[in-house]
């Protein structure tokens, strides 16, 4: 968290730097992100060498090793992909939204960038559930690997649904932070309403990735999100916006729907799988 904040304070400041101070435009923005990064990947290599962490690295340590190169990419490419078709699908939506115009276009891209940022807690469930699970599952504490996830789900729900209420109701006044068009704050708001709901479903399927993910089965997390972009979210987000031209409403619930497909495939494989997990 020090070194992200690191990158953080330091983009804000280059992007004063070379945008405002001199006038560089989207370009300094770039180069001010890809320095930022750098010197927080600095940072972190440095702390780890000569913060008394206990881990040592050298050069051997980057020396290619088969196996682990095997087992990294079993696990690392299922997500990768997913991560790809995911943000593929918001591509998607996002042309879907242009074709209806540049208000709605507008308020769509304005949404997006909210929602992404309040899907920081559930993703980051995600991240929890996998990161706690694969150490009890290497301890064999099966017991305390589903104790995880039920916490983990119950913090992801409760989140989801307390943000779901409270954008209801200040939705409009959330999308007047980023503009003052009163055309893409009335489009966004419904748009909002209906996608924020995502919040609850999202949290649910991503604790469930965790899950798998802890048991080296990262490829379920792969499969679930890929069906339920091709076979819900993409095709019901279009069927809406087709049919409902004069609100973003349904547009925003079609979205929900996908992940109510991730949670249904989940759940199916987490009654089935889980015994053999465990007895392994």
């Amino acid at each position: 968290m020090v070194f992200i904040a690191v990158a953080c304070v330091l983009n804000i400041a280059l992007d004063y730097a070379f945008l405002g101070g001199l006038g560089m435009g989207p370009e300094g923005a770039a180069i001010a992100t890809v320095i930022a990064q750098g010197v927080s990947v600095i940072i972190a290599l440095w702390y780890i060498r000569h913060g008394g962490t206990g881990v040592a690295i050298t050069r051997h340590d980057f020396a290619p090793d088969r196996a682990m190169l095997r087992d990294i990419l079993r696990i690392g490419v299922p997500i990768a992909l997913q991560d790809g078709f995911i943000q593929i699908s918001f591509l998607v939506i996002t042309v879907i939204a242009n074709m209806r115009g540049l208000t709605d276009a507008a308020a769509v891209g304005i949404v997006e960038k909210v929602i992404s940022f309040l899907f920081l807690v559930p993703s980051s469930m995600l991240s929890t559930v996998s990161a706690l699970g694969a150490q009890n599952v290497g301890a064999g504490a099966h017991a305390r690997v589903r104790q995880t996830l039920r916490y983990a789900l119950g913090i992801a729900v409760s989140f989801g649904v307390a943000i779901s209420i409270l954008v209801q109701f200040t939705a409009e006044d959330v999308l007047a932070l980023f503009t003052s068009d009163a055309g893409v704050i009335l489009a966004g708001a419904d748009y909002f309403h209906g996608y924020v709901i995502d919040c609850i479903f999202a949290g649910v399927h991503f604790c469930f990735s965790g899950y798998f993910c802890a048991y080296g089965r990262s490829e379920i997390s792969f499969i679930h999100n890929v069906l339920s972009i091709t076979c819900a979210r993409i095709p019901l987000a279009y069927l809406a916006s087709t049919t409902f031209p004069q609100t973003l409403l349904p547009m925003g619930l079609a979205t929900a729907t996908g992940s109510i497909v991730s949670i249904i495939i989940c759940v199916v494989c987490y009654l089935w799988l889980r015994p053999g997990f465990e007895r392994a």
